[in-house]
């Protein structure tokens, strides 16, 4: 019997996966069809069909994942590829329900179009990522592709859609491919910033001979915990501590004025931190027990070898 709280937890994950293929597919239908510009993936081939024959988006979609998905379930196995089905199902059907929308075009800019399209592209599939979901496509092929020849993901996907851009440019004219060239890159940026999440960080370093007086300023001025990092001067080879410190946005200004009083000769490097999790952050997900085994066979550990090692390191 499958456990409530898991229930509820995946409930929850296919109620947002499926708000955002809604997002994405009524971005699609209402931004880009109209202007006759396309997207990445598997879609972006069934639009060029679409403009073509004037076959259903959805219905092409599924068809043409078909072949990955089984391909996927024989090379990465069943727990890689079950939620890929029940994504990229979802977001074939929501594509051919919103059809009706290429009639209520909001914009009839082909740029403004490009740009909005590619912004409400990625805010959905950002919440499909973001909820550990997929709707196929290039996706598929690049972690095959990635499992057996060594390859960069992002390289694999790029290089399939240089194809659809190609396409693009000999049927309908270079003007549409660069247009959806900004729309891909509008897609690819919102999409990241969806899936680190908005609430932005910054990781600091600081190299001082008075560390424990900065990192005690920080605790107590800031409310921020610190990690002492063991450093030597490259000159001098001189040891010294290394603070690190993780504050919010807004705390910035202050960890400097503190680390400048305490000791002006400091060296303080702030890096931008998109994503923080652990006490005094975000939490992680609550995820259930099935989607915590499923990580650790996808990273090739057992429970077996965590009580192993963890025996080994008490």
């Amino acid at each position: 019997m499958i456990p409530k709280r898991t229930m509820k937890h995946n409930a929850l994950r296919y109620i947002g996966i499926t708000i955002g293929c809604l997002i994405a597919s009524c971005s699609i239908n209402l931004f880009l069809v109209p202007s006759h510009l396309l997207t990445g993936g598997a879609t972006g081939a069934a639009i060029i069909v679409y403009y073509l024959s004037g076959w259903p988006i959805g219905l092409q979609t599924f068809a043409y994942n078909i072949p990955l998905l089984f391909a996927a379930w024989k090379t990465m196995g069943r727990a890689y590829t079950g939620d890929i089905i029940i994504g990229t199902a979802i977001f074939s059907l929501m594509l051919d329900l919103t059809r009706p929308l290429n009639a209520y075009a909001p914009v009839n800019d082909i740029m403004l179009a490009a740009i909005f399209g590619g912004v409400f592209n990625g805010i959905g599939y950002g919440i499909v990522f973001r909820m550990n979901g997929s709707t196929g496509g290039f996706d598929i092929v690049a972690a095959i592709v990635r499992k057996y020849y060594s390859l960069n993901m992002g390289g694999v996907i790029f290089a399939f859609n240089c194809l659809i851009m190609a396409a693009a440019a000999f049927f309908f004219g270079v003007a549409p491919a660069l247009f959806t060239l900004i729309c891909m890159y509008t897609n690819s940026q919102v999409t990241d910033k969806v899936i680190a999440g908005f609430q932005h960080r910054k990781a600091a370093f600081i190299v001082s001979n008075r560390a424990p007086l900065i990192a005690e300023g920080i605790m107590n001025g800031l409310g921020r915990g610190v990690t002492f990092l063991h450093g030597q001067g490259g000159f001098t080879h001189t040891e010294r501590n290394v603070i690190f410190a993780v504050i919010n946005l807004t705390q910035v200004s202050k960890l400097k004025l503190i680390t400048h009083a305490i000791d002006p000769s400091a060296f303080v490097i702030i890096v931008s931190a998109n994503e923080v999790m652990g006490r005094g952050f975000n939490k992680m997900n609550n995820d259930s027990r099935a989607d915590l085994k499923k990580a650790l066979k996808q990273a090739g550990i057992s429970r077996a070898d965590m009580i192993r090692k963890e025996g080994t390191n008490g």
